[in-house]
C-alpha cells in the first residue's frame, strides 16, 4: 500500500532537525558508553558516555533501558559516518542553570557533590553544572584539609550567579553559621541551671572537656569531673564519647557542666563515718612541708599533720611516707562545714600503749 500524503508529509517534517535542538527520544539500545537514541529522523541519535554524565566510569546500562523516553540536545547531524550526535547532559546543564539561578533568587539551600579539591576551595557538581566554592567558604573554622571533601554530599547555598560566564559561587559557611545560630538559640531556651543535659565529647584538653549539647559547647572543668581527685581529663574522656552531665551555671554564651551529683557526694554520709575516735585506712594521695593528705574514699582527703605522725620528730612527711602508701590512723577532728578531717596516728599508737601493757601483766 503507498504512503497517504499525510505520511509523507509528517515524514517530510520529522528529518527537520539541526544542531542545538533540543528533541524528545526514545532509548532503543544501551550499552555501558553509549545510549542509542530513536529521534524520529532518517537516522538514529547516539549519547555517549562523557555525553551524558561527567562521570567517566559511569555504566548507562545502570541508568537508563530501552523504552525510556529521554530529552537531548542535537549536536551534529552527521558525524561523517551518517550517524546524529545527541548530548543528554548539556540539556540537564541548562535545566541545573536554570534550577541554580532560581535558588539563586530565593537564596535556597541546595546540594551537591564535591568532585574535586582544589589548592583554592572546592569544586562541586549539581545536575551536570558545576559550582565552585571558596576555601574560606566552605567551613566556619579553617579547614586544613579540603580533600576530606572528596565524595561528599554539601549543603550550600548560591551566592554569586554570572549565566554569561557560567559562573556560580556556593557558600557552605553561611548555611553552618545559621544552623548552629538556630539550634543555639533553641538549646539556650530550653535548658536551665541544674537541668541534667546529655551530649558528646568535642575536645579534652589538659584543664576539662568541651562537650557538644547540640547547639553549643559546654566546658566540663577537671574539677567538676568527679568528687575524687582527677590526675588528668585525658586520662577519663575521650573525642566521641557519650557524658551525661548537669549544668552547674550559664553565663551569656558559656555553660558551665559538672558531674558532682548530689546523691554521689561523699560528704553526706562522712561525718557519720568518720566521726571523732574512729579508726582509719587510707592512701597518701599529696604530701606538703606540713604534713600528708590522705584519701579516705574518691572525693574525701584528710590531713595527717607532720606532728601526728610519730612519736619521734618527723622533720617532713616524704621522711616517713610516699605517695600511695596505706595509712592508718585516728580521726581526731571533723569540722563538717569546712570538710576538714585530721587524722593522727600518734593518738591511735596512745590508744595501742594499754592495750599493749595489759598484755604484758598478763
Amino acid at each position: 500500500m503507498s504512503e497517504s500524503f499525510e505520511e509523507l508529509l509528517q515524514a517530510e517534517e520529522l528529518v527537520q532537525i539541526k544542531a542545538g535542538q533540543i528533541v524528545e527520544g526514545k532509548v532503543i539500545d544501551v550499552k555501558p558508553e553509549e545510549i542509542i537514541v530513536d529521534i524520529q529522523y532518517k537516522a538514529d541519535g547516539i549519547v555517549t558516555r562523557a555525553e551524558y554524565s561527567s562521570d567517566n566510569t559511569l555504566d548507562l546500562t545502570t541508568v537508563v533501558k530501552p523504552g525510556d523516553p529521554i530529552k537531548v540536545k542535537v549536536l551534529k547531524t552527521n558525524d561523517g559516518d551518517g550517524q546524529v550526535t545527541l548530548s543528554y547532559k548539556k540539556v540537564a546543564a541548562e535545566k541545573a542553570y536554570a534550577a541554580l539561578e532560581e535558588a539563586f533568587n530565593s537564596a535556597a539551600v541546595i546540594t551537591g557533590k564535591v568532585t574535586q579539591a582544589l589548592d583554592g576551595g572546592l569544586s562541586v557538581l549539581v545536575d551536570e553544572c558545576r559550582v565552585f566554592i571558596p576555601a574560606s567558604l566552605v567551613s566556619d573554622s579553617y579547614e586544613k584539609n579540603l580533600e576530606k571533601y572528596n565524595g561528599q554530599e554539601i549543603e550550600f547555598v548560591i551566592t554569586e550567579f554570572n549565566p554569561a560566564k557560567r559562573r556560580v559561587i556556593g557558600n557552605r559557611k553561611k548555611v553552618i553559621v545559621e544552623r548552629k545560630e538556630a539550634a543555639a538559640k533553641e538549646l539556650f531556651e530550653r535548658i536551665e541551671k541544674g537541668m541534667t543535659v546529655e551530649g558528646t565529647v568535642k575536645n579534652v584538653t589538659d584543664f576539662g572537656a568541651f562537650i557538644d549539647l547540640g547547639g553549643a559547647d559546654g566546658l566540663l572543668h577537671i574539677s567538676e569531673m568527679s568528687w575524687g581527685r582527677v590526675e588528668s581529663p585525658k586520662k577519663l574522656f575521650k573525642v566521641g564519647d557519650t557524658v551525661k552531665a548537669f549544668i552547674k551555671d550559664i553565663n551569656g554564651a558559656k555553660i558551665a557542666l559538672s558531674l558532682k551529683f548530689d546523691d554521689q557526694n561523699p560528704w553526706t554520709l562522712a561525718e557519720e563515718k568518720y566521726a571523732v575516735g574512729t579508726v582509719v585506712t587510707g592512701k597518701v594521695a599529696r604530701m606538703v612541708d606540713f604534713g600528708a593528705f590522705v584519701e579516705l574514699e574518691p572525693g574525701v582527703d584528710a590531713l595527717l599533720h607532720v606532728s601526728q605522725i610519730s612519736n619521734e620528730h618527723v622533720e617532713k612527711p616524704s621522711d616517713k611516707f610516699k605517695v600511695g602508701d596505706e595509712v592508718t590512723a585516728m580521726v581526731t577532728d571533723f569540722k563538717p562545714s569546712e570538710k576538714k578531717i585530721s587524722l593522727s596516728i600518734k593518738q591511735l599508737l596512745k590508744k595501742e600503749e594499754p592495750a599493749e601493757e595489759e598484755a604484758v601483766e598478763e
